[in-house]
């Protein structure tokens, strides 16, 4: 059979900016948009006005890592908490891993905290205490950087003439020049970077890759995007082919022939008449006229996360200084979630276990730590806690404990152990917590606060914060659903295992 021609990256008009004043006219219509509607940002504040290239790049590189995979609404607290806490380069090599989970708790995907502080360590131990100058080094030197990273961080901090392609870019770029094909192939990647450079301000780096995701963030949305106020509308091959499919059904409806096309439209590519694009929409995929522009950018259908039940235990006892204090253990140094703090918890092998035989494990769990401390019967079903993770669809099913005064409660042995602590709940909240395990002490309160109120009849109820009540033989039960970040849930007894064998698990389930 005849070789099938090498797809055509950007060499067609349909695809790419053929013309300099096109080029021209994009970079400036939407540096005026940002110029005018950008947001008061603290990192932006920051690479604006220090002077200190170093010290710029430090903090651009602090919110590039915060930002990802996260809303900026979300990080702007954890931003300004972590550079008010003086964490300059030199002093974040100095804390501690723990010190910096307990700053990062709540933020999700705790590993970026660690890679950080990783990066750190090596800036100053190794490169005299300077940032590295190029995107390029960025990306060599630096755990955790990508290419995105070192292309936001040393177009905005440094001014290098680079672009830069996150998710709202991709979704710009695949309407713009109606990029149809699966965005995350290796075809298309590089297409929307060669779009990435050539478009880049030569002037204004850093300000034109901000601009762009500013237009992805808040004009050219995965839904509902807001077409008429985006600068860059002219430009837009999406918009195009919208406008003229109304067009052309207006003039139906009125018996007038279509209106004849005076610029390339997605069907001109000719690449797909000569061997296929690699950029087109598939012959197999039909463009869907009711989703207009959000027809692009098109992604393959994600796996469904699995589906896991997880056992976790709220333990708490009188304080020796008054009030109450928790039971937490501590995961592995590695994987995911590493280090952070949770209450007891195991994977459920069976779905369907009865409450009778969840407690007896749980049970059995408790007492391998805590000795005899807890009494048999003594666990309280208190209800569901739905986590979903990025490839989980995890429960966590709760109960609850009560334990005798402090010298009854050490870990077995007698000894503390370094993996296992006890908080009072101030302790608690300030602790490196994930996200998860603040749900499940939310539900927890909950009950208590339920328990102590009474219940006037025993029907099934909902509050205003997601949480389901209900009679369950003689206690409430209570259920949550919330989207959550983390990981899997490692079962109880792996965390008293010994090191090496807990390293090759940690390997084997990341």
């Amino acid at each position: 059979s005849p070789l099938r021609p090498e797809p055509a990256l950007l060499s067609s008009p349909a695809h790419s900016f053929q013309e300099p004043g096109d080029v021209t006219s994009l970079r400036g219509r939407l540096l005026s948009w940002y110029d005018q509607t950008k947001r008061d940002l603290p990192w932006r504040t920051a690479a604006l006005t220090e002077s200190d290239v170093n010290k710029r790049t430090y903090a651009v590189w602090v919110s590039e890592i915060m930002l990802q995979q996260t809303q900026v609404a979300t990080v702007m607290d954890y931003y300004i908490k972590w550079m008010k806490t003086s964490y300059t380069l030199r002093s974040l090599r100095s804390v501690s891993v723990q010190e910096v989970n307990e700053m990062w708790a709540g933020l999700g995907y705790y590993s970026r905290g660690k890679r950080l502080h990783e990066g750190a360590q090596k800036v100053v131990s190794e490169l005299g205490g300077q940032m590295p100058k190029t995107a390029e080094d960025l990306v060599k030197l630096l755990p955790g950087v990508g290419r995105y990273t070192a292309g936001a961080v040393a177009s905005i901090a440094m001014g290098q003439v680079t672009g830069a392609v996150d998710g709202n870019v991709v979704r710009v770029f695949c309407r713009l020049r109606a990029i149809g094909a699966d965005s995350t192939s290796p075809a298309v990647t590089e297409a929307l970077w060669t779009l990435a450079n050539t478009l880049v301000d030569p002037d204004r780096p850093g300000d034109f890759n901000q601009a762009l995701m500013e237009l992805g963030a808040r004009v050219c949305t995965p839904k509902g995007p807001l077409c008429s106020q985006c600068p860059v509308q002219s430009h837009c091959r999406a918009h195009r082919k919208v406008a003229v499919e109304q067009e052309e059904g207006a003039q139906r409806l009125l018996g007038k022939p279509a209106v004849e096309q005076s610029s390339p439209d997605i069907e001109e590519c000719f690449s797909a008449s000569v061997g296929g694009c690699a950029l087109c929409i598939p012959p197999g995929e039909s463009w869907d006229s009711s989703l207009g522009v959000t027809n692009f950018p098109r992604k393959p259908k994600k796996k469904p996360p699995r589906v896991e039940r997880t056992l976790t235990c709220v333990l708490d006892r009188n304080s020796a200084k008054g009030g109450r204090e928790y039971f937490l253990v501590q995961r592995p140094s590695k994987g995911l979630l590493a280090g952070m703090w949770e209450f007891p918890s195991m994977l459920l092998e069976e779905a369907h276990d009865s409450e009778k035989k969840q407690r007896s494990a749980l049970q059995a769990q408790v007492q391998k730590i805590l000795g005899d401390s807890l009494k048999q019967g003594a666990l309280q079903h208190v209800g569901e806690v739905v986590h979903v993770f990025s490839h989980i669809h995890q429960t966590y099913v709760v109960y609850s404990g009560r334990l005798p005064d402090p010298q009854g409660s050490s870990p077995a042995g007698g000894q503390e152990d370094s993996r296992a602590r006890w908080l009072t709940e101030t302790a608690f909240q300030e602790a490196a917590v994930s996200a998860g395990m603040k749900k499940v002490m939310k539900l927890y309160e909950k009950m208590k606060s339920m328990k102590t109120e009474g219940c006037k009849d025993g029907k099934r109820k909902r509050s205003s914060d997601g949480i389901i009540s209900s009679r369950h033989k003689s206690q409430k039960t209570l259920r949550t659903q919330e989207p959550a970040d983390g990981a899997r849930q490692l079962s109880l007894h792996k965390f008293f295992q010994p090191a090496i064998k807990q390293e090759a698990e940690d390997i084997l389930s990341s």
